[in-house]
């Protein structure tokens, strides 16, 4: 696996010539300054020539790495390795529609309340009790810290020095708690990795979708599942007494699960995210392929909206301009987001079978055998797997992504009833 690795990278980084890693650095700084002024602006226009220097690089960078099948493949095998465009689009064509059917049927149900979480809810109580979260989930303050960014990350300083971040919303209780629970996710990834790999090129993510999986995992299959709030839910009424009097934890359970679409990303709930990526995706692949203009993309983005989720952006900030990665020119990013969504729910099927109590043991704030199994089975052989080889060794299968709507379908079928 080591000489794999080594052998990867060399083959990929010999291919690119240093002239245009330099144009590409310079381009992508100027970018993201510019990509932050048409943000605030909501002007897509002024961002555009940048976005279409940066383009015009991808496709050298592409010419430079070469591929057999697809332009994007060079471009996705940057952050999930030795995956494949037409596997990926296989994945996605099959996913889409069923993602639809669901949010189909929670439309047309009645709609969960959730306006309590928009009350006033004090930063320094959320971070108290985001900080009692981050220790039971076994986060070790020794080894990391938690602070606070404008847009939340995890960044590894060594392997005994892994920090968070997350940001804080006093009149919307989800930001802030989801986001430490999120991050926590990949620094505990980061903090598993074997003694026996620790130092070397192998002391890394199997893939971006795998990490995203671990993010996913304590995010939403942990964190938002009745057996964690049956634990933690009388120590949160206790520290928010007035914004939570009159309020069961049923109704709270229901609130951090709701379905709604929604124009940014990064607020999706767990079962319209998919379709924010999809639509990046499908972006993607044209404006490499040619079929789509830089010029054209707003109008695409917003068309895509609509067609997927049944709502348009009213201006370019919440639209086409939101996210930062193309600015950053990382074009073949975004699937790893929906990726690590079907790894996390094909993963937890497995280990519900090698924990049938799971849920009580939650429920019981046992989340070390929750650590425990994912140390042994996904941190720590770190990059000895490719993401496939891990899946199938775990599972018994390749990436499938009936484990993660049938997830979707058991749990969002129970709490709106269809």
């Amino acid at each position: 696996a080591f000489v794999r690795e080594w052998f990867r990278k060399y083959r990929r980084e010999t291919k690119i010539p240093k002239e245009l890693v330099e144009r590409m650095a310079r381009e992508t700084s100027m970018a993201q300054s510019a990509w932050v002024t048409a943000r605030k602006n909501a002007d897509f226009p002024s961002f555009a020539p940048k976005l279409e220097s940066i383009l015009g690089l991808t496709r050298e960078l592409v010419s430079c790495l070469g591929y057999d099948d697809h332009p994007y493949d060079p471009l996705l095998d940057q952050y999930e390795p030795w995956m494949r465009t037409r596997e990926l689009k296989t994945v996605f064509d099959g996913l889409q529609p069923r993602l639809r059917e669901i949010v189909e049927k929670i439309a047309g149900r009645p709609q969960v309340d959730d306006g309590f979480l928009e009350l006033s809810f004090p930063v320094s109580g959320q971070e108290r009790f985001g900080r009692e979260v981050l220790a039971a989930l076994g986060y070790e303050p020794d080894r990391g810290r938690l602070d606070i960014s404008a847009h939340p990350f995890t960044t590894s300083l060594g392997s005994d020095d892994v920090r968070i971040t997350t940001r804080y919303n006093e009149k919307y209780f989800k930001t802030g708690l989801f986001g430490i629970i999120h991050e926590c996710g990949h620094a505990l990834y980061e903090l598993g990795f074997s003694d026996d790999i620790r130092g070397t090129i192998l002391a890394d993510g199997a893939s971006l979708g795998i990490h995203e999986s671990q993010s996913r995992t304590w995010e939403n299959t942990i964190g938002r599942s009745m057996s964690f709030w049956e634990h933690f839910y009388p120590a949160l009424a206790r520290s928010f007494p007035a914004q939570l009097d009159g309020i069961s934890l049923e109704m709270f359970y229901r609130a951090v699960n709701k379905v709604e679409p929604s124009l940014i990303r990064v607020e999706a709930d767990e079962v319209t995210y998919g379709m924010h990526v999809i639509l990046r995706f499908n972006l993607e692949t044209a404006l490499l392929e040619g079929g789509l203009s830089v010029a054209d993309l707003p109008a695409a983005w917003n068309d895509g909206m609509e067609s997927l989720l049944g709502i348009r952006p009213g201006n370019d900030a919440e639209g086409v301009l939101q996210d930062i990665h193309w600015s950053m020119g990382s074009i073949g990013y975004f699937p790893t987001y929906a990726l690590g969504n079907l790894y996390g729910a094909q993963f937890a099927v497995a280990m519900r079978r090698a924990i049938p109590d799971l849920d009580a043991r939650i429920e019981q704030g046992e989340f070390s055998v929750v650590l425990e199994w994912l140390r042994r089975n996904i941190h720590a052989p770190g990059r000895i797997f490719t993401a496939d080889e891990l899946c199938r060794k775990i599972t018994g299968s390749s990436l499938d992504p009936n484990f993660f709507i049938a997830y979707l379908e058991g749990k969002y079928g129970a709490i709106y009833g269809f």
